[in-house]
């Protein structure tokens, strides 16, 4: 999504500030981890916060596409109503995933909002709402480009590929629960559910949320309270333990490296 900005970004270069990003994301509150990979990283992926903005826009839409589609293709097979978890019908889903796909196949239809947006800035303070406007215009270009067919599809089928990897962490683990948990495939319930619910402002890490609607999608399925309980707190550990120690022996090296710049410098 940012070679589009900086052709010549590496893999190498963005792992790092994405991983940190979930790693933060994992220990503060209120997504501090997006704010910081959108404005610490800008030098070592050589583009600017406006790129990174809406490229992390972008991830966030794709993401609740794929796992609104999973959760769509489980509430199918396995015969549910959305709404005994949630409170809202299929209509619903319908329209949420029909609006995503609208953004990211035709965001030239939301340009007018985004020069309303620079006028009222502006006017409110010349020099910093100039400053936010470039910004938010670097925004829309990128928005554009990735709206092309050929890149858009490419960004669609790596993140089926990643959304897959991760429900097959989720069925893993119920295959290692058995014969305790009767229903593995109850696992592909469980990883949109269990997503979706991260969207409610919680504790650091989803503490609390993901945990409460993963145990209630196993159970919806026949499993026994005491053992779902254990399955949303085995997968929760498998899914924050990771990218929470890779982030943060990530930063940490990065922490070292800069403070022997500095001495470097000083010397």
């Amino acid at each position: 999504m940012l070679l589009q900005d900086n052709p010549l970004l590496s893999f190498k270069n963005c792992a790092g500030p994405l991983l940190a990003s979930f790693a933060i994301n994992n220990v503060l509150p209120f997504r501090s981890g997006d704010v910081m990979r959108a404005f610490a990283f800008n030098r070592q992926l050589g583009t600017s916060s406006g790129i990174v903005l809406a490229s992390l826009f972008v991830e966030r839409l794709l993401d609740l596409l794929m796992v609104l589609i999973m959760l769509g293709s489980a509430l199918v097979l396995f015969r549910l109503d959305f709404e005994h978890f949630a409170g809202v019908g299929s209509v619903v889903l319908i329209a949420i995933s029909l609006l995503i796909v609208l953004v990211l196949l035709f965001p030239r239809l939301f340009s007018p909002l985004a020069l309303i947006l620079n006028r009222i800035l502006i006017k409110l303070s010349p020099e910093f709402g100039n400053k936010v406007a470039k910004e938010i215009n670097k925004a829309m270009k990128s928005l554009i480009h990735l709206s092309k067919k050929g890149t858009m599809l490419i960004l669609v089928l790596w993140s089926a590929i990643v959304w897959l990897a991760e429900g097959t962490v989720f069925w893993c683990v119920a295959m290692a629960l058995q014969p305790a948990l009767e229903a593995p495939a109850a696992g592909w319930l469980a990883l949109p559910v269990g997503t979706l619910a991260t969207l409610i402002p919680s504790t650091p890490g989803y503490i609390g949320t993901f945990d409460y609607f993963t145990i209630k999608a196993m159970t919806a399925l026949g499993t026994p309270t005491t053992i779902a309980t254990a399955y949303a707190l085995l997968v929760h550990v498998l899914l924050w333990l990771p990218p929470t120690l890779t982030g943060g022996l990530y930063l940490f090296a990065l922490n070292i490296q800069k403070s022997r710049s500095k001495n470097l410098y000083d010397q």
